[in-house]
């Protein structure tokens, strides 16, 4: 994350708090499942097998719509002649108005499942040789990074660098915050929201004057 310019990794902190809001609606929705922690679906999955659940194609299915996500968030990317995280961020804003359009209809599993490709897609924004080099919808590497920043400050490296790591998991976490609260007052309505910030982040990565042309 260090490695990205001052203006990727403070967008990249929204970024991250629009995938803790949208993880958090479909959590509640869904009675404990995920859209972009598939860690925790994956545990979910093996328990679900190993228990004879009926239930077990859901944290199954799920991890499909986010693979699916991350394929076609990378598709668009490299198709993209210019401002190529900007372009993905168009196509997350997309699947997240999908899913608002879908649970005004009363597609619930729709919506659930456009969310679920839309946080897949979200992956694909901060991407250096082939490789995601921000994960923000995920922060288990993210806070082993700062753990290993503050043992590097402990012995004689940066004492700074680690904030950029907590702070990205601070912003998930608040947004998780915020996403059960207004999946509380307006149920999976909420995603109306997600889709309004999401336009507000793809109009960041757009503007041309902001450094925010990843490669």
């Amino acid at each position: 994350m260090i490695q990205h310019s001052q203006s990727e990794r403070i967008v990249a902190i929204p970024m991250a708090a629009l995938a803790g809001f949208v993880d958090a609606v479909a959590f509640l929705q869904l009675g404990g499942y995920f859209v972009s922690f598939m860690t925790g679906n994956t545990t979910r999955l093996g328990a679900s097998l190993a228990e004879a659940e009926p239930q077990a194609w859901l944290p199954a299915f799920l991890i499909v719509l986010f693979v699916s996500g991350v394929v076609l968030g990378t598709i668009v990317r490299q198709k993209a002649r210019s401002r190529r995280p900007g372009r993905v961020m168009v196509f997350v804003t997309a699947m997240l108005l999908l899913a608002a359009v879908m649970q005004a209809l009363g597609a619930h599993w729709l919506a659930v499942a456009a969310l679920a490709m839309a946080m897949g897609a979200e992956n694909a924004v901060f991407e250096r040789n082939g490789e995601v080099s921000i994960g923000v919808t995920y922060m288990t590497g993210t806070l082993v990074k700062m753990g290993q920043r503050i043992a590097a400050a402990f012995l004689g490296g940066s004492r700074t660098a680690w904030i950029w790591y907590a702070l990205l998991w601070m912003g998930l976490a608040l947004g998780a915050v915020l996403g059960a609260v207004a999946f509380l007052a307006l149920g999976l309505a909420s995603v109306w929201i997600a889709a309004a910030a999401s336009a507000i982040i793809a109009a960041l990565f757009l503007a041309p004057r902001l450094d925010l042309e990843t490669t």
